[in-house]
């Protein structure tokens, strides 16, 4: 985990927030090592998660998590991690597997048989839905990333539709949080992406976006992260900085105090 970001939103695993809707955004940069730390975040808070893995295999994110300290191997095999490969479901689609299996793809809407998203929402709702013999301490929907939606044929609206309707399940009736990464800039000529994110933004309680620097490359600087998010009907913003420090084996970020803004800088030891 990456405990001073941590320290900067006042969280630790011992006591999870709960009914939280957290935008990962990324613009210029990669933002992906957030999904990693929320996930090993909420696991190791004993949380129950749901994981949409639309960009990676699972072996990739089980070997950031290793460095994490997390095994998400021991979180399948113990009921904790629902993860679904979307690489491999779409792939299932194309061969025909789910017709073999008898299971409904996840991701049907790909073949056109359907045009919204509810197979994916069932998905979501059966994963959470909580047993007689449940022991975790909260609900997690974890997205990566929400974009591919869009590429893969979805419609904008049915992309809103089915966020709306997970945080009506995941948040308010189970009393879960949802974190979702989105990709794009505000210079993007991708108008659908734009107005998913837009959308996002009004609804979130927290927003944290990671930036390339608006001066361009440089070689010890990485980019900078804004947070911010929504109270009591208007945005506020806090921006802050902070370091981010990369070795073989894990992510660490050492906080900068000069000015307002957060700069996070990449630096192997």
């Amino acid at each position: 985990m990456l405990q001073e970001l941590n320290e900067l939103l006042d969280a630790a695993p011992q006591r999870p927030d709960t009914g939280k809707f957290t935008l990962l955004r990324d613009s210029r940069t990669d933002g992906s090592f957030l999904v990693h730390h929320f996930l090993s975040f909420y696991l190791r808070a004993g949380c129950k998660v749901c994981f949409l893995a639309l960009v990676q295999s699972f072996s990739h994110y089980n070997i950031v998590a290793q460095k994490l300290g997390v095994s998400l191997t021991a979180a399948k095999e113990q009921g904790q991690l629902v993860f679904l490969e979307g690489l491999k479901s779409c792939l299932d689609l194309v061969f025909g597997e789910e017709e073999r299996s008898g299971q409904p793809n996840p991701l049907q809407f790909i073949s056109g048989s359907v045009s919204n998203l509810k197979d994916l929402f069932d998905f979501v709702r059966t994963s959470l839905t909580p047993t007689d013999s449940d022991c975790w301490k909260g609900r997690v929907l974890l997205v990566d990333d929400l974009s591919v939606l869009l590429s893969l044929g979805a419609a904008p609206v049915d992309v809103l539709d089915f966020i709306h309707y997970c945080r009506m399940v995941v948040c308010s009736q189970l009393k879960g949080n949802i974190v979702v990464l989105v990709h794009g800039s505000e210079d993007s000529e991708d108008e659908e992406n734009k107005l998913v994110v837009t959308s996002l933004c009004h609804h979130s309680n927290l927003i944290l976006w990671v930036e390339g620097l608006a001066t361009g490359f440089c070689k010890d600087v990485h980019g900078e992260v804004r947070h911010g998010g929504v109270l009591g009907g208007g945005t506020w913003q806090c921006h802050t900085v902070w370091r981010r420090a990369l070795s073989a084996l894990q992510d660490a970020l050492s906080l900068l105090q000069p000015r307002i803004s957060l700069i996070c800088s990449m630096a192997k030891d």
